[in-house]
């Protein structure tokens, strides 16, 4: 073994590819759809279960099915993670409709940045109608789909599954991302029951029909039904499609982050037992994390990251000019983006100044 082989080893054991992790703080409160935010909660007592967590989990070898194809690796402490929530609508996800024939689909998709020392991060949600040019990806056995100068984002994911959606968003941004994880529809529900719900408070009534979701302006604990209701929450808010439910989605998160630092599931170890196991149900990773020790190893540096320490951001869009029920990407604003995520350095105001991702009031409903 090279190494160079034993290097990349000894850091998927530590959980990312980047040097700088902090090891001392246990849990995970990083923004990642929401579900991802609450996934890896109880670090190293996950240990205490291993066995019947570990044969929970799911895993995708995303660098044995891209290869050297990639982004170089920016070795800086920094790690950017790429979190998305499948809407598949097969097995128990099929109450939510069954227009796609069972496939699966990145209903949500974000970048997560952890800035060196991973007390901040940044968060880049892409909207799943962004229209791009998507690469030629692995389809497997030994195959590849053909590259396609325009294509729908979420289209990724159901060509290719991870590994094309990796791909896709590489080929965006010019960012290899460190790790995967990917969240389902009925899995996120089962984390929010399991965590106990999620308090928040609507400045407005929701009623939406197409995510089955009812809620008066006020105060609610929301269950995992509702919870997810309000995560696929579209056309009755801001301008009716994605880029306000995307303003629902990095609301929600903020709040539900907000709540995790006071659950108390540490002081029990059944509360904290159902979580960890709905949660490692519920998610399938890349290798690197595909066990619990490398999953316990890699939540123990994220603690230190509440709502405060994230900035959360559309990536910078237009409407599409062929089809205006599309969005497609400002090319020098999202540049600015990418430029900053691979320096390390604080995405620029000047970045969203001209996007209509982040002028959608959706947000403010939810506090």
């Amino acid at each position: 073994m090279s190494e160079d082989t034993r290097g990349r080893g000894r850091r998927a054991a530590r959980g990312g590819r980047r040097r700088g992790e902090p090891r001392r703080r246990k849990g995970l409160r990083v923004a990642a759809w929401t579900a991802a935010g609450v996934v890896l909660l109880g670090g190293g007592s996950l240990g205490w279960f291993y066995f019947k967590l570990n044969s929970n989990l799911h895993s995708v070898d995303i660098d044995q099915a891209l290869g050297k194809d990639r982004p170089p690796n920016v070795d800086n402490g920094s790690m950017d993670i790429l979190v998305l929530g499948s809407d598949s609508r097969d097995g128990a996800n099929s109450e939510y409709g069954s227009d796609d024939g069972g496939s699966a689909r990145s209903d949500t998709a974000m970048i997560v940045h952890l800035y060196e020392g991973h007390k901040q991060a940044s968060v880049v949600s892409i909207p799943r109608d962004t229209m791009l040019p998507r690469p030629a990806c692995p389809i497997g056995k030994g195959k590849n789909s053909a590259p396609r100068q325009r294509a729908q984002f979420n289209e990724a994911f159901t060509i290719g599954g991870a590994a094309c959606a990796v791909k896709t968003v590489e080929a965006m941004s010019g960012i290899r991302m460190d790790h995967y994880i990917e969240v389902d529809f009925t899995g996120f529900k089962k984390i929010i029951d399991n965590l106990g719900g999620v308090q928040l408070t609507t400045t407005k009534p929701i009623k939406d029909y197409g995510s089955h979701l009812d809620l008066p302006a006020g105060s609610h604990k929301l269950n995992g039904e509702q919870s997810l209701g309000l995560v696929r929450t579209r056309k009755t808010v801001g301008d009716g499609g994605d880029l306000g439910r995307i303003q629902l989605q990095q609301a929600f998160i903020k709040a539900l982050i907000k709540q995790v630092k006071g659950v108390g599931v540490f002081d029990s170890p059944a509360k904290l037992y159902g979580l960890a196991d709905s949660a490692t149900k519920a998610i399938t990773t890349d290798k690197a994390l595909g066990d619990v020790k490398s999953l316990a190893s890699f939540a123990q540096g994220l603690q230190g990251i509440g709502a405060e320490n994230m900035h959360m951001i559309t990536v910078p869009v237009t409407q599409d000019p062929l089809d205006k029920d599309r969005v497609a990407l400002l090319p020098k604003d999202s540049k600015m983006v990418w430029d900053a995520l691979l320096a390390d350095q604080p995405i620029p105001a000047a970045a969203t100044e001209h996007s209509n991702g982040d002028k959608s009031t959706a947000g403010s409903i939810v506090q």
